[in-house]
Order: C-alpha cells, then structure tokens, then sequence
C-alpha cells in the first residue's frame, strides 16, 4: 500500500488498519514532521519513503528517500502497490491523484480538492472516498432509488458565537474546533464552511444526486442522511472515527468484524439540527452556483488557498477569507475548465492575480 500523507490524521489512521489486516506498507509520504516519519519507517519498513523537502532528506531514517512533489508521483509509478491512500491536503493532492488513476491502481481518497477542482476529468469508478459523510452516502445506498442526500456539519468553531464577533476573529480562535482534531487548513475551512462546499462538490461527482445540501448536527454522530423516492429517510449514525471508511476502502468492502465501538442510542441525550445560516456563513451562498456549475469549484478552492494561507499568517481577519473570495467570483466566475490542462492553467491565473492585487 502507498500511503500519501502518512503523518496526518487519516495517514496514522490507515496505518492502523494497515496493521491490524497485516497489510503491507511499500510507500510512506510525508511533509516535514520527520521525528513522526522515523518512527513509522521503523515500524512498516516501506520501501521508499517521500518527504517535503530536499533539505530534510537526511534527516530521514531510509535508504531510499525521495523528496518533494516528483518525488511523490515518482514514488507512485516506481510501486508494485495496487492502492494508494491519498490523504494530501489541498490542491497538492491532484497531480498524485491524476498519477494514481493513470497507473491503473485504486485511489482511497481523502484529497478532498482533487474531485472539487478536476471532478469531471476523473474516473470516478476507480476511486473509493475515505470521508465519513461520503461514506455514509455510499453506505445507505444500496441500489435504491434517491429522492435527496443531505450530508452533516459539524458548524467549525464559531458556530456559537455571537455573529457580530466573527468578522474581526483570529487564526487562534478558528483553529479551536468544537469536535475533531484535524490540520490547520480543513480546520480554518470548517469555520467557513468552505469545507462542507468542498464536500456538497465530492458528493455530486461521485453520486450525482437530484439533490444535495447539508445540515449542521454539532455532536458529528449523524454523518448522512438519504431520502429515497419511496419518502423513507435513512441515516448513517457512528462514531467519530475515520477508521471506518479506511477499512471498508482498503479492504474492498469485505469488512466482517467490528471496527469501532458502536454508537449507544439510548445514551444520545439530544441530537440537535440546525440549519447552516448565510449570516453566520456567508460562503454557503455560492452552493446553488457551484452545484449548478460543479467545475466553479476551482475558483473556490484556487481562492480560498490563498486567503486561508493569509489569515493563518495573520495578513487578514477571519471575515475578509469570504469577503476576498467573492471578489474572485466577481473577476473569474464565468470560467470553466474543459481539460486538466486547463485546471491547472486556471489555477495559477487566478492565484496569480491575487497576488498581485
């Protein structure tokens, strides 16, 4: 198995259901935590392992380490694994997706930007998503007809806060979420609810649903729900773990024993719904648009790299992310990509310009 992204949450993740079915590791990617690497190299004795940067290269404990985005798609071709796990952050993921797919191997997908930028240009039947709203989608399913899908959001971290207070808020008070512990930027992105956009744009590539739209549930037990045509609605409850939806992905659906601890529905004391507010979100506005014209989702996600990035490094408030992203709107909104060529033409067109404004 390659594993892209192996010191993240969902990389140490797969790593333990790698060892619980005993399945072997022949690829480690990594960024730049080295000490967490070292110790994974020692445990799942990979083949080849890819860090960052060349500067960290020897640092690494292995005798085969390449370095890099090159390195990561050389990695890739060079594997005799029949699965990748893709669980890069950000629009870094697509190229190791694209590689993916173009070798014939299966892609575990986490890389949330690879369907929300090139959707329409991937083979959407060989990729198995490692996210636990689409998981519930896929896992309600069962061949039956659908009427809508509504996946869940947990409302990030100013989902209680008085609205007024949220424009001028910090990276200090984004980066504190209520329910999970995950990387800075899909943290930054829960609070906007840029992050369920991402996922409202996966769910209509890999279902393409009638309808799609979310609902804030703060407690992250309910992940989906479907309505099917028959008017029955049917929800998917468990725990929050990842390891589910990696199981199932690596193991080809063929899961016969307990995974996670189940979910005690007489302990559930309230399971709260609310619905996602354009006042407290104003980024939940461009959902019509982008189900209507899915390939919007690059402007989004080549936007929002960038303001997030700034807010992080404290160039500008929590308001002005989604402020500054409907001025990208304004200028590009009209552009679609018709190749992946053009993806990535159009990328670093509109990354260029906001820089440069």
């Amino acid at each position: 198995m390659v594993v892209l992204g192996s010191t993240g949450s969902i990389g140490q993740n797969s790593l333990e259901i790698a060892e619980k079915y005993n399945i072997d590791i022949e690829v480690l990617v990594a960024g730049s935590n080295v000490k967490l690497l070292n110790k994974q190299i020692k445990k799942f004795l990979p083949k080849i392992v890819v860090i960052g940067r060349k500067d960290l290269v020897s640092k690494v404990n292995h005798s085969k380490v390449f370095w890099g985005e090159n390195g990561i798609l050389d990695a890739i071709e060079e594997s005799k694994s029949d699965i990748v796990i893709n669980a890069l952050v950000g629009f870094t993921g697509l190229k190791p997706t694209l590689k993916t797919l173009e070798m014939g191997k299966k892609l575990a997908l986490a890389n949330k930007e690879s369907l929300v930028v090139a959707g329409a240009f991937l083979d959407i039947s060989k990729i198995k998503p490692i996210d636990s709203e689409h998981f519930g989608l896929w896992y309600l399913l069962n061949g039956r007809e659908v009427e809508e899908m509504t996946i869940t959001a947990s409302g990030g971290a100013f989902r209680d806060w008085d609205i007024k207070n949220i424009y001028s808020a910090t990276s200090k008070d984004a980066l504190k979420h209520p329910n999970w512990s995950m990387g800075n930027k899909i943290t930054v992105d829960s609070a906007s609810m840029v992050n369920k956009l991402f996922e409202i744009l996966e769910a209509k590539w890999l279902f393409n649903p009638k309808t799609i739209s979310a609902i804030i549930e703060p407690s992250s037990i309910v992940h989906a729900f479907v309505q099917f045509i028959d008017g029955s609605t049917t929800a998917h409850i468990s725990g929050t773990d990842m390891k589910l939806p990696i199981a199932f992905a690596l193991l080809d659906n063929n899961i016969k024993d307990r995974i996670l601890t189940p979910v005690d529905i007489s302990k559930i004391s309230n399971i709260e719904f609310r619905d996602i507010s354009i006042d407290r979100y104003p980024l939940w506005s461009l959902k019509n648009e982008l189900i209507k014209y899915p390939k919007k989702g690059l402007i989004l996600n080549s936007a929002n790299d960038i303001f997030v990035d700034q807010f992080l490094n404290h160039k500008i408030s929590f308001g002005q992310i989604s402020e500054n992203i409907f001025k990208v709107f304004e200028k590009f909104g009209t552009v679609q990509p018709d190749s992946i060529d053009e993806v990535f033409e159009i990328d670093r067109e509109i990354k260029s310009w906001i820089i440069s404004n």
